[in-house]
């Protein structure tokens, strides 16, 4: 079975969406789910996006199955290393997400962090933060690549292999070198561009030696569950990678059938 591996329930401060909606939304979808409430500690703004651990699993314990996981997505930064440690020690996590959210301690989906930079300098400190901070912290699955095309303010938000390889070489290997996994975020894959400019990375993943993606829609409504699925699992495809998931942290093949 097929897993949506990334999405954001009650517990996470942009989202409202109860378990019960997600897990009967992938039931008609006939996918598993993984729940991956934000955990990003000290953001910047009113919202807390943080949660208790405790809580998250004293209610939503009950619903793990074969087709339920319970995870997390954590803010990768320095200077929060040794407080996501913690965090994840505390509780039986299936599946930890690593994500860049913050870079130089702006958050990238606002527009200060883009204000005297132009593209080039943005994504370039984008990418330094994500290389600093996935080669020593704690996770199982590298959070969307592309994420700073979100919110980037520039006429060509797309992410140009080309023109950030050295980077984001580096992030691939140490993605292969730390037995990670990276993963295809299908939120922005309506777009048939984002989708071209996404196949030369993660080409060069599998050529050079990665073999898993997982693959999440980043919901944060039940409808958004499972969305552009049929392209990511067609790319998937294509390129030669494996779908997979993970529970109690270990990586589980998905079938696409």
């Amino acid at each position: 079975m097929i897993f949506d591996s990334h999405m954001h329930t009650k517990y996470s401060a942009d989202s409202e969406m109860s378990p019960h909606e997600a897990i009967l939304r992938a039931e008609r979808l006939n996918i598993g789910v993984v729940f991956t409430d934000h955990f990003d500690y000290d953001l910047p703004g009113a919202a807390d996006f943080t949660f208790d651990p405790d809580a998250y699993f004293e209610e939503y314990s009950a619903l793990r199955s074969d087709r339920v996981r319970l995870g997390v997505e954590i803010g990768l930064r320095r200077s929060c290393r040794a407080i996501n440690d913690a965090f994840i020690k505390r509780g039986p996590f299936d599946q930890v997400i690593g994500s860049i959210h913050l870079v130089d301690d702006y958050d990238i989906y606002y527009p200060e962090y883009y204000e005297g930079k132009d593209k080039a300098t943005a994504y370039e400190r984008y990418f330094d933060a994500m290389i600093e901070e996935s080669a020593v912290a704690d996770y199982d699955v590298l959070g969307h690549i592309d994420y700073i095309c979100r919110a980037a303010p520039y006429d060509d938000p797309e992410l140009d292999y080309a023109m950030f390889h050295d980077r984001i070489d580096r992030v691939l290997s140490i993605v292969i070198e730390r037995e990670k996994v990276l993963e295809l975020n299908t939120r922005r894959l309506g777009s048939r561009r984002a989708l071209k400019e996404l196949c030369p990375i993660y080409a060069r993943y599998r050529s050079m030696g990665g073999r898993y993606i997982t693959i999440g829609s980043d919901a944060h409504k039940a409808e958004a569950i499972g969305a552009h699925f049929d392209r990511a699992t067609e790319f998937a495809r294509e390129l030669g990678l494996k779908v997979v998931t993970f529970v109690e942290r270990r990586l589980e093949i998905c079938r696409l059938d």
